[in-house]
């Protein structure tokens, strides 16, 4: 049976804010960084990078997929709050991985009536899949500041990150 989790949160809050320090923080991120990240719940983006609240500005869907509404938020990041780097972070055993796009449309359409006009962007291997992000960021016009752009692979099985090189065929 589910339970709403409203009410844990709202209290989770109130403890967070009689604690809250953070009131001094600026809107531009101190180091400048803007992460595009996978939704999963497993990953603590912030603990995983080692950054801290204010450091970087966290971008998460499924998959950490590079769409269109990800590159409308980097270029107000790069453009309007002064991001200069870009670091892309997929990970292992992706939910994504796992799913066949072509039967969750089709079972979409069946069950609502009308077919998604949006891409899961489903992908089999990861490494494969941050690289093609890359490439789809060095191909907008839209951001200024793509020269520092970094890919990598978090893996969930003993937390460590594995470096995606742009070009690179190597699937790690």
């Amino acid at each position: 049976m589910f339970e709403p989790n409203v009410d844990r949160l709202v209290t989770g809050n109130r403890a967070y804010a009689e604690h809250f320090h953070d009131s001094e923080l600026q809107v531009e991120p101190k180091c400048q960084l803007a992460v595009v990240a996978c939704m999963d719940s497993r990953i603590d983006t912030f603990a995983v990078l080692g950054l801290g609240n204010g450091d970087a500005h966290i971008i998460r869907n499924a998959g950490g997929v590079v769409t269109d509404d990800v590159i409308r938020s980097l270029c107000l990041s790069q453009r309007f709050l002064g991001t200069r780097e870009i670091i892309l972070l997929h990970h292992t055993d992706c939910g994504l991985q796992q799913v066949d796009e072509q039967a969750f449309r089709e079972d979409l359409e069946a069950e609502v009536g009308v077919r998604p006009w949006w891409s899961l962007e489903t992908f089999t291997d990861p490494f494969a899949d941050v690289r093609q992000s890359m490439q789809r960021l060095k191909m907008t016009p839209f951001l200024a500041h793509k020269q520092h752009m970094s890919g990598f692979v978090y893996d969930v099985t003993d937390g460590r990150l594995k470096a995606v090189e742009a070009s690179s065929t190597q699937t790690d």
